[in-house]
């Protein structure tokens, strides 16, 4: 059987391999979000400043994982796009990848801006929640470091999601959808039940060659 020490490392491992992939997501693909927002709302100077520090929060988390593999003396694990849950989302709803998010289609129709605004809200509401529940997790207690970075985390989460939620109700718009929470539900469980118990037993996942913000194909595969 193994011992604590050696499943806490390989838990924490796989945990801040995952985040570091989802936290480099978000920031780069606020970028596009953060246009949309400046074109949609070019008189909303608050919510334009709370998506700037949207971005701003996901780059320092990115960091903040960065440096704790650095002080590993290791590289993240090379995770795929298919951990991302706002990757399995923007799929799920758009029917396509990030990359092909349509943002001239999304500008053009307020349907799909608003849709795109829920997308993230429930995105953000999700990691809030799954946060609360590492934060009593034995393993990442057991590290001062990571129960730090998801201290922060948790303080900065309610900002990531709460301006997209007042914009779509102060403009009379629906918080989410049947379709969507269903969505979010779906790929949160496979995410939890099936993707990262296999990266945990998958012993030969190879670890990154360069770090993404340094990169930008380090995630290609």
């Amino acid at each position: 059987m193994l011992k604590f020490s050696a499943l806490r490392d390989r838990y924490l491992d796989v945990l801040a391999s995952v985040y570091i992939y989802n936290e480099y997501r978000g920031y780069t693909s606020l970028d596009r979000v953060l246009e949309a927002v400046r074109t949609r709302c070019p008189d909303d100077a608050h919510f334009i400043a709370e998506v700037v520090k949207h971005r701003a929060d996901e780059r320092k988390h990115y960091t903040m994982f960065k440096r704790w593999f650095e002080r590993q003396g290791r590289m993240p694990l090379a995770v795929s796009r298919s951990t991302g849950h706002i990757d399995r989302f923007i799929q799920w709803i758009f029917g396509c990848t990030i990359e092909d998010l349509d943002t001239g289609a999304i500008l053009a129709d307020p349907g799909e801006f608003e849709k795109l605004c829920r997308v993230i809200m429930l995105t953000e509401q999700r990691g809030f929640a799954q946060v609360e529940v590492l934060l009593k997790n034995r393993f990442v207690r057991s590290d001062p470091i990571m129960i730090r970075i998801f201290q922060i985390v948790h303080k900065d989460e309610p900002d990531h999601f709460l301006p997209y939620q007042h914009w779509l109700e102060s403009h009379g718009k629906a918080t989410a959808r049947w379709n969507e929470r269903a969505a979010d539900w779906c790929i949160h469980k496979v995410l939890m039940l099936g993707e990262l118990p296999a990266i945990f037993l998958n012993r030969a996942t190879p670890r990154l060659a360069h770090w993404p913000d340094e990169d930008s194909t380090a995630y290609a595969h």
